[in-house]
């Protein structure tokens, strides 16, 4: 267990927050949530002890050991992929070196034998037998296969490291797991695998993530860093969401009277743990939300960007055509092979691949960006479209300030005030939209890209990994803007509650083919048809 007491933490004048009191209990996962710069990281750094608070203390029960996910990704260079993962249990590790240097000695000594059998007991307490079958385990879930396992960290590329990296974290069973965006560069597949050791994981979890959809999935409480406070609420993410949401709207309406208000709150409530009863959701392990007293329901200060797509024209009957559309990497492998299908009103499609780059191509190629090696695709005449790439740095080579930049995309003479309006609903307001391109982070990127493509009033969207670089709010906005769109979309994406949410049809580009079926993306994941025909599309 950690207990928290009159944390604070201040740079200068700023105060971060303060006078926060938690415990953090076992058998339950905590996400942590904000808006950008509110603190999520610096609060897990002050739990790990890596920066001191300004006031306040850290208490964890005697005995209980605290693992983090690294996230320097050569921290490890010289260390074989599976001693990585041992290493996460600090004190099994050091037992393995100091073994292993006293048995390497020439001239062994009595007093080394009795240090060594010392060290023999606390290795078979520790089950240190298991511990490379137990790393190896481990390593295998996360998608790195048994012949990386002996090679040095330094072989590896860096998405192989972050899995290596989450694996040294899960490793050994911590009482404590700390972890900051444990998904990121992680595919579907490995994403379920996490999901599912974290839902049976029988200690404390404290975890800062933007994937809504496993903060939905292991979550059993929310850690809301807000008004310069941090609050503890029961339930997941969406249950945290739809009740601020439903608490500010309450708020807002001064004519109800507060029996009414508590009324619909404690219905909202109890809707919502019936529907999560019927769940696999790590919250159906305890009637957490049956507890909640409606009084510690807040609504949230954050700001939500106003992401509205509408269409100048409907489009029509021809949207797209892609015939035998065939495209090899660089070094000549297979990323799409024979694709072919029409695009037809209403679809929006998930592309889906276990390579990136094959998505990322086909996109590029039907906006006419790079050449298929073979094949032909058409957009239809009445189409207008928008595309979201995954790489935007070249829109943003230029200084211009973020009017100068945005009103490029407009008709010659754009008044100020229409590209501001535009530029407002993305959150850059006052002087925010004089903000230079050349300093924008990766999310203020996507945001300006976003509002480009409002400025089109397309009928059809193309988006590859929209939800990157964004915050939850961004990524809320941008998922019910797309749901409200009546036009059609083809879109990538590793955010599954958007994938979820927003597609009714799921392409697959494998190097033998294509898969398509309309129907919704769980349908297709889960389906033991599909699931048979893919593995068969990737053997080589």
């Amino acid at each position: 267990m950690i207990t928290v007491s009159d944390l604070s933490l201040r740079f200068g004048k700023r105060i971060l927050f303060e006078d926060v009191n938690i415990k953090f209990t076992p058998g339950n996962c905590y996400g942590v949530i904000g808006a950008n710069g509110a603190g999520k990281s610096t609060f897990l750094k002050i739990l790990s002890g890596e920066i001191e608070s300004t006031t306040g203390q850290i208490a964890i029960s005697p005995g209980e050991r605290m693992a983090t996910l690294k996230q320097n990704q050569f921290e490890f260079d010289n260390y074989q992929v599976l001693q990585t993962v041992i290493m996460g249990h600090s004190k099994l590790w050091k037992i393995m070196e100091e073994k292993d240097a006293i048995y390497a000695k020439p001239d062994f000594s009595e007093e080394d034998g009795l240090r060594a059998s010392e060290l023999e007991g606390e290795f078979a307490e520790m089950e240190g037998w298991n511990a490379e079958s137990d790393a190896a385990s481990l390593l295998s879930g996360l998608g790195i296969s048994e012949d990386l396992h002996y090679l040095q960290m330094s072989e590896l590329d860096g998405k192989q490291k972050v899995r290596v990296l989450l694996a040294q974290a899960l490793f050994g069973n911590p009482d404590i797991l700390l972890l900051d965006e444990p998904t990121n560069d992680l595919d579907i597949e490995t994403i379920n695998w996490l999901e599912n050791f974290l839902i049976d994981f029988k200690n404390t979890v404290i975890v800062v993530s933007h994937d809504r959809h496993f903060l939905d999935t292991v979550c059993t409480h929310i850690v809301d860093i807000d008004f310069g406070k941090i609050q503890t609420y029961s339930g997941n993410y969406t249950f945290w969401y739809e009740s601020s949401q439903l608490a500010a709207r309450q708020r807002a309406d001064q004519n109800k009277k507060t029996e009414e208000k508590r009324k619909e709150l404690q219905e909202f409530i109890e809707r919502f743990s019936a529907n999560v009863a019927k769940s696999k959701q790590a919250t159906a392990r305890k009637k957490m939300l049956e507890k909640l007293n409606v009084d510690e329901i807040q609504p949230s200060t954050r700001k939500y960007p106003g992401i509205i797509f509408k269409q100048e024209r409907e489009v029509g009957d021809q949207i797209l055509m892609v015939e035998q559309l065939t495209k090899k990497a660089d070094d000549g492998t297979t990323l799409f092979h024979d694709v072919n299908f029409m695009l037809e009103k209403g679809d929006k499609v998930a592309f889906i691949s276990k390579t990136k780059l094959a998505v990322s191509t086909f996109f590029r190629t039907i906006m006419g960006e790079v050449k298929a090696d073979k094949g032909e695709f058409k957009w239809g005449v009445t189409v207008t479209n928008a595309y979201l790439p995954y790489d935007n740095a070249k829109y943003f080579d230029g200084n211009m300030n973020l009017i100068e930049w945005l009103r490029q995309y407009t008709a010659e003479n754009a008044e100020e005030s229409y590209v501001r309006g535009f530029l407002g609903r993305m959150l850059f307001t006052g002087e925010e939209s004089l903000k230079k391109t050349k300093v924008l982070s990766g999310g203020e990127k996507v945001r300006c890209m976003i509002s480009k493509m409002m400025l089109a009033n397309p009928n059809v969207l193309v988006l590859d990994e929209p939800t990157a670089h964004l915050d939850l709010e961004s990524i809320t906005a941008f998922n019910n803007g797309i749901l409200e769109y009546p036009g059609t979309v083809m879109m990538s994406s590793y955010d599954h509650a958007f994938v979820q949410s927003v597609a009714n049809r799921v392409i697959e580009l494998t190097p033998k083919g294509m898969i398509d079926r309309r129907m919704s993306y769980d349908d297709y994941l889960e389906s033991a048809e599909i699931n048979a025909l893919r593995e068969k599309m990737y053997q080589k």
